[in-house]
Order: C-alpha cells, then sequence, then structure tokens
C-alpha cells in the first residue's frame, strides 16, 4: 500500500486499498477510512520525520490515531511508509477473576504498558506479575510455570536465542536494571507466553473446578426432587 500526500490531490492511496486494523474502541477488525488528514503544504515546508493521520472504524465510527513515517519528499508530494504505529492500541483481555488479587492487580498494570508501548515498562511488570503468581502457587510452583512456559516454546516452536530473554524476564531473579530490553515483536512473544502461562496454571483450574461444581449441584440437585418425590 503506497500512501501520498499530494498538495494539490489531497491523500492519494495505491488503487483506493483499504487496510482493517482491531478497533482500540470496539475491539471489532474493521476497515478504516481516512477521516482527517493534514494538508500536504504545511508539511513540505517543515519536511517533518513523522505525519498523523485519522482514521474512521467502519464498526463503529470511532476515530483511530495512526503515525506513519515519511519515505521522502518531492517538489508537491510526500511519500509515507506502509507501516505505522497505533497510537492507541486494543486493550488486552484476560479471565482476570481466576487470578489471586494481587497477580491480577499486576498484571493489569502489565497490559497498560504493553498498550502505551511501554514495552521494557511492561517487562518489569511482567516479572512483578510472575513473582506474584509463583508465590500464590506455593511450593513447586515456580517450577510448575517454568514446565508450562517450556511446552509452550515447543507447541510454537521459538528457537533458544528468541526465548532467551523471556525466560530471564521471568525466571532470573535480581534487580529490573538488569533485564534485557525488548523490542515489540519480543513484548509480544512475552505478552502471549505470560498469558499462556497464567491459563495454565489458574484459568484452567479454576474453570475446570467451577465446571464440576455445578455438575455437583446440579446432581444434587436432581436427586434430592427424586426423594421429594419418592
Amino acid at each position: 500500500m503506497t500512501i501520498i500526500l499530494d498538495r494539490d490531490q489531497g491523500l492519494l492511496a495505491e488503487n483506493d486499498e483499504q487496510f482493517g486494523l482491531e478497533c482500540p474502541y470496539c475491539g471489532v477488525y474493521a476497515h478504516m477510512r481516512p477521516q482527517s488528514v493534514p494538508d500536504a503544504a504545511p508539511l513540505l515546508d517543515a519536511k517533518p520525520k513523522h505525519v498523523g493521520l485519522v482514521y474512521q472504524c467502519d464498526a463503529c465510527q470511532a476515530p483511530v490515531f495512526l503515525r506513519f513515517a515519511v519515505k521522502q519528499y518531492s517538489e508537491h508530494r510526500l511519500e509515507l511508509y506502509r507501516n505505522f504505529v497505533e497510537l492507541e492500541r486494543p486493550k488486552e483481555r484476560f479471565a482476570f477473576s481466576y487470578l489471586p488479587s494481587r497477580t491480577e492487580t499486576l498484571f493489569r498494570e502489565a497490559l497498560a504498558c504493553y498498550s502505551g508501548n511501554n514495552f521494557n515498562a511492561f517487562a518489569s511488570m511482567c516479572r512483578r506479575s510472575a513473582a506474584s503468581a509463583f508465590a500464590a502457587l506455593g511450593e513447586g510452583g515456580k517450577l510448575q510455570a517454568f514446565e508450562e512456559i517450556m511446552v509452550a516454546q515447543k507447541i510454537v516452536g521459538i528457537d533458544d536465542d528468541s526465548f532467551a530473554p523471556i525466560k530471564r524476564i521471568l525466571f532470573d531473579s535480581g534487580e529490573d536494571e538488569e533485564l534485557p530490553l525488548l523490542n515489540r515483536s519480543q513484548a509480544g512473544i512475552l505478552l502471549e507466553v505470560l498469558k499462556d502461562m497464567f491459563y495454565q496454571c489458574f484459568v484452567r483450574r479454576g474453570k475446570l473446578a467451577r465446571a464440576i461444581k455445578v455438575r455437583r449441584f446440579f446432581v444434587q440437585e436432581s436427586n434430592n426432587n427424586l426423594q421429594s418425590t419418592a
């Protein structure tokens, strides 16, 4: 997708190509259409390195702010790189009710850091969230969690070099300053690995226990009804 801002014609997209995003407001993956486009003339004079455009979500009509890097300037137009930064990211969802209260608080803050593109603050909060979870799991909890993430690595086929920072963040002891610096891709892997670890250690167990409790309740109710009619 080539995006051009022309002094006279405004926004030009290759073949009027559309694109879709997960809307940060309604959470629906929808097409985005231009809503507010800057005038090319002052940009051609100032030549900033980045340009902001506002698109509209087709699903909920909310404005979605995107930042593009400028690829090149010419006399009458500027071309933008097709990659962009979402200034407002969709909120990550999780079954928080199954987490221990302290772990829930820390993990919510971790997700807020991730949504704000603060990936190294996110790494620090992931370490605190994981440490809280290990304590809640009790003796052997850290080993159980380690086994779960090793299974996750094997399932998705992440090589050891790429996975090493994830293990350091979650399982090494030490100060936050010793944590590896993460880029967007590494932070995304850390997010999914930690969500899977929490799911396996807390959510799966909680859902299963709840389902069995409900089954037992209805069996007991059925038995009581049979006895009352006998």
